[in-house]
C-alpha cells in the first residue's frame, strides 16, 4: 500500500436567541355582588412623575410563566429552521467547495449523528484545545487505531466542538475511502479528501485546518497486541507539505480507540478476495455477525500538543531530507511520549 494512502475516511448546531416571553395580561379581580352601590370617596391623585418605560416596575402578575414561552418559541424556530433547511437542500440553494465539502450538511446533520458516539458512548476528554490556531492553516498529526478509522472522525468532532473558534477539521483519507459507495458521498461531504499533496497543500493555503495521520493501514489494522506503538511515519510528505505552506505542526494523541474493535487475526485471503488491506477478526466479529461490528465503549483521550512552527525554514528546506527526517522524527516521539503519558494516567479502559 502506497504511504500516500495514509488517512482515515473517515449544527454548527444553531442556537436560536431565546425566545422573547409572551407578557400577560393584567386581568381585572371579580367583584363581590353588592360592591357597585358602596358608597366609595373620590380620593385626588398625587402629583406624579413621569417614570421611563424602562423603570416602571413589574408585579408577580405581569412576569410571564416560567419555561413555557421558552419552549414553544424554541420549538417554533427549530420546526421553523428545519423546514428552511428541507427547503434548501431540496431546491439545491446550497453550497459546496471545490472538494465536495458541505458545511451546513455537515453542521446541522452529521455532526449531530456523530455527538452521540463521541460525548455518551466513548465519552472522549479533551485537552491542549488551546494550542490550535483561532485562524489560518495547520497541519494536525494523529497516530492512527482502531480496526475501523473512528478515531479520525471523533478528532474531527473533538475540533469542531470544543475549539473556542468553531473550526473545522478537514481529513485526508486514503484511496480506499473514495472506492466504496456511500461512504465516498459521506467523506466528501464531511470535508475530507485524498491524501495527496496536492490537495493537502491547497487546503493549507485556504487557511484551512488539515488532519492526517501517517501511520496509515499500518496502524489502523495492526494487532491488538502491538497498541499504542507507533508504526512507520511514511516518507515524511506530510512535513515537506508543511513546510511549502509555512504551517505548523501539530502532534494529537488519542487514547481508547485501541481497544474498540481488539484485532486478535487477520483474514488475509478474504481482504484480497475483497480488495482490502486486512479483514479484521475480533473477539465479537465475524462470530457475532452484524452484533460483532458494535464498539466497544471504552473511555477516549484527545490530546493536542504544543505546535512545531515551520515558518521559520527557508523555501528550500521543503527539499531537504535530513531536515524532513528530523521534523518527522520530532512529531512521532512527541505523540508516542505524550501516549504513554495518557496511558499512565488513565485509571481503566472503560472509565
Amino acid at each position: 500500500m502506497a504511504d500516500a494512502k495514509v488517512i482515515p475516511f473517515d449544527d454548527d448546531r444553531s442556537r436560536g436567541s431565546a425566545a422573547q416571553r409572551p407578557q400577560r395580561r393584567r386581568s381585572a379581580g371579580n367583584r363581590r355582588p353588592g360592591t357597585e352601590s358602596a358608597p366609595v370617596r373620590e380620593v385626588q391623585p398625587l402629583p406624579t412623575r413621569a417614570v421611563p418605560q424602562d423603570d416602571v416596575p413589574v408585579t408577580s402578575d405581569e412576569q410571564p410563566p416560567q419555561g413555557s414561552g421558552d419552549g414553544d418559541g424554541g420549538l417554533e424556530r427549530r420546526i421553523a429552521s428545519g423546514l428552511a433547511f428541507l427547503r434548501r437542500r431540496l431546491t439545491g440553494d446550497y453550497e459546496v467547495d471545490d472538494f465536495g465539502y458541505d458545511e451546513e450538511l455537515t453542521d446541522q446533520v452529521l455532526m449531530s449523528l456523530l455527538r452521540p458516539l463521541y460525548d455518551t458512548y466513548f465519552r472522549v476528554e479533551v485537552k491542549g484545545v488551546e494550542n490550535i490556531p483561532s485562524e489560518g492553516g495547520a497541519l494536525i498529526v494523529a497516530n492512527h487505531s482502531g480496526t475501523l478509522p473512528m478515531d479520525g472522525l471523533m478528532m474531527q468532532v473533538a475540533v469542531h466542538d470544543n475549539h473556542p473558534a468553531g473550526r473545522h477539521l478537514r481529513l485526508l483519507a486514503a484511496d480506499l475511502v473514495f472506492m466504496l459507495p456511500v461512504v465516498n458521498e459521506l467523506a466528501r461531504k464531511l470535508g475530507h479528501t485524498l491524501a495527496c499533496a496536492e490537495d493537502a497543500a491547497r487546503l493549507l493555503e485556504q487557511g484551512e485546518l488539515v488532519g492526517v495521520m501517517p501511520e496509515g493501514f499500518k496502524g489502523l489494522g495492526k494487532p491488538f497486541a502491538d497498541r499504542y506503538k507507533l508504526q512507520r511515519f511514511g516518507r515524511g510528505g506530510f512535513v515537506s507539505t508543511a513546510l511549502r505552506a509555512g504551517t505548523p505542526i501539530i502532534p494529537c494523541s488519542i487514547v481508547g480507540a485501541e481497544e474498540i474493535y481488539p484485532m486478535i487475526g487477520n483474514a488475509k485471503t478474504v481482504a484480497r478476495l475483497l480488495g482490502f488491506p486486512y479483514f479484521p477478526i475480533t473477539p465479537t466479529f465475524p462470530w457475532l455477525g452484524p452484533l460483532g461490528a458494535i464498539p466497544l465503549p471504552t473511555k477516549w483521550t484527545i490530546q493536542f500538543g504544543e505546535p512545531i512552527p515551520t515558518d521559520g525554514y527557508p523555501p528550500e528546506a521543503a527539499e531537504d531530507p535530513m531536515l524532513m527526517f528530523n521534523l518527522t522524527d520530532q512529531v512521532r516521539e512527541q505523540i508516542q511520549h505524550t501516549l504513554y503519558k495518557l496511558l499512565v494516567q488513565r485509571r481503566s479502559v472503560f472509565f
